[in-house]
């Protein structure tokens, strides 16, 4: 019996927002990461879309037992495709049955002043990609991630519900990526 993987490629990058083993680097191609809304849900989040030569970096790791139930509850919103396994490069032995999650396309929209990307939810997956990838690493998250729209300054009182405490230095890494972005940051 193969045990099933999936591939992060946002929050569950930051193991401290999961207890998911035997997780390893990985680079996905054919997809793009993209920031979305719904009108299901009051803020921004990411998801993926297909593009011919994309290419992004996160983690694949397994399924115990291959009980989805847990992990599709946490991607509520989200529908998991299965991944074609030669696209999926790591170091050591190919992912076994390798999926990802991707938003509805026909449910979502770009960000807006409405639905804005949580300060939060950016500072999780920057710190995953800062402690896997380091600081060149996260930098390509930003630049491999399309759909950038206004951020919310939730840092001081936290909606995004995995939020975690970043050291200064991480802290900083995180402010000086916004600021050679297009958003607009909205306060509380």
């Amino acid at each position: 019996m193969t045990t099933p993987t999936f591939f992060g490629y946002g929050s569950l990058v930051n193991t401290s927002t999961h207890t998911y083993q035997g997780h390893s680097p990985a680079r996905v191609t054919g997809w793009r990461r993209v920031w979305c809304h719904a009108n299901t849900r009051e803020v921004a989040f990411l998801s993926v879309h297909r593009v011919d030569g994309g290419q992004i970096d996160g983690l694949v790791a397994s399924v115990p037992d291959a009980d989805w139930a847990a992990l599709d509850e946490r991607e509520y919103g989200y529908r998991r495709h299965p991944l074609d396994p030669a696209h999926v490069q790591l170091e050591g032995p190919a992912p076994q049955d390798p999926h990802i999650y991707q938003a509805d396309p026909d449910m979502i929209q770009d960000p807006s002043v409405g639905h804005p990307i949580l300060l939060t939810y950016l500072d999780v997956v920057t710190q995953g990609f800062l402690r896997v990838f380091g600081p060149d690493g996260a930098r390509a998250f930003y630049t491999s991630t399309d759909g950038w729209g206004p951020i919310l300054d939730d840092r001081a009182a936290p909606i995004y519900p995995r939020a975690q405490t970043l050291s200064t230095q991480e802290t900083q890494f995180v402010d000086q990526q916004i600021a050679l972005l297009p958003s607009v940051i909205q306060q509380l």
